[in-house]
């Protein structure tokens, strides 16, 4: 049973006992949607988007890309109709995803430019869809991730068509609204920075500002916002949960480790460049490789971890509220 949280983040420390599992037999179930119902949508490297109910039970929604792969989930976001915009580990576009498992081609490409490798699509209360695109590179054909690499962009499709909005990002992994609606924050996956533009009406960016950097150890994947504009990060490899508060100030919660794991990839990140592989190997950590955080129950007061190599979701109950998913009183369909 999960223990009560204390009264504030800057009172909050994280240990193994504190947290339940959710959902058994997942695969890759990186990304993590959360509904006022109770239904947990993940991503699922065997075709698409797992449903896990209230109840424990899962259901599989899945689907083929255009050249006939199946569509593993990256990072996905969920329409008002049930369907789900995906970005697919295979690369190549953005796909939509119905329930009954066909598949459609959504969004190849913005201002001319390929969406080669599209990791993360967020809708947002006004029904625009954000997608970040981590570099031009074709996926496929990356060996290694550059810490200086910068070739990443955001795009964002609404009434208006597709276009490329903030550019020159290394590695944008998610994107996500702060409470105030004023500001669109990225994180910048090998970097280790999470960054704030501000955000116009019309969807225009501006200039953006470095919340916090972070050293090579820190390689950055998935975060989530709470209702006072704090960030909840995820660190790839050092099994790493950070809080930002939005002065930059920094708090870690948990960490799962492995020394000489660690190390390499320090040594990776300035010289040769991060190796995929590293990302795979677990070293004996409990924690997967945490790769996404969404807040979630009642009084979106309970917080869900993503993985790249859990089974399961890992639950805790956090002092602060997540900020309420533009998808949260969508009601399921089946």
């Amino acid at each position: 049973m999960m223990q009560p949280a204390p009264g504030s983040v800057k009172d909050l420390t994280l240990r193994f006992t504190d947290f339940t599992m959710v959902g058994a037999d997942l695969r890759r179930p990186e990304c993590v949607l959360t509904t006022l119902q109770g239904d947990l949508y993940v991503s699922d490297e065997r075709g698409g988007v797992t449903c896990i109910k209230p109840d424990g039970s899962c259901r599989l929604y899945a689907g083929h890309t255009t050249d006939a792969q199946t569509l593993a989930a990256n990072g996905f976001a969920m329409l008002n109709d049930g369907s789900f915009l995906i970005a697919p580990l295979s690369g190549g576009g953005v796909f939509q995803l119905d329930r009954n498992g066909q598949a459609r081609m959504f969004l190849p490409e913005a201002d001319g430019v390929t969406l080669h490798c599209p990791n993360f699509v967020l809708r947002d209360t006004l029904e625009r869809i954000w997608i970040c695109c981590l570099t031009r590179h074709d996926r496929t054909t990356l060996k290694t991730y550059q810490r200086d690499r910068r070739d990443g962009f955001i795009v964002l499709a609404d009434h208006r068509g597709a276009r490329i909005v903030a550019d020159g990002i290394g590695f944008p992994n998610e994107v996500r609204i702060d409470p105030t609606g004023r500001y669109l924050y990225t994180n910048e996956t090998l970097r280790g920075t999470l960054l704030r533009y501000p955000l116009a009406a019309d969807g225009s960016l501006g200039a953006p500002e470095t919340i916090v950097a972070m050293d090579e150890s820190n390689m950055f994947d998935g975060f989530t916002l709470d209702r006072e504009g704090g960030a909840w990060l995820t660190a790839l490899v050092s099994n790493r949960l950070w809080h930002v508060a939005t002065n930059g100030a920094t708090r870690l919660l948990i960490e799962d480790s492995h020394p000489e794991q660690l190390a390499l990839l320090i040594e990776q990140q300035k010289t040769t460049g991060v190796q995929k592989s590293i990302i795979y190997e677990e070293r004996g950590s409990k924690l997967r490789n945490i790769s996404s955080v969404a807040f979630g129950g009642p009084d979106l007061k309970t917080a869900y971890l993503g993985s790249l190599m859990g089974d399961r979701i890992l639950s805790f109950v956090v002092p602060v509220a997540g900020m309420k998913p533009a998808h949260w009183e969508f009601l399921s369909t089946d």
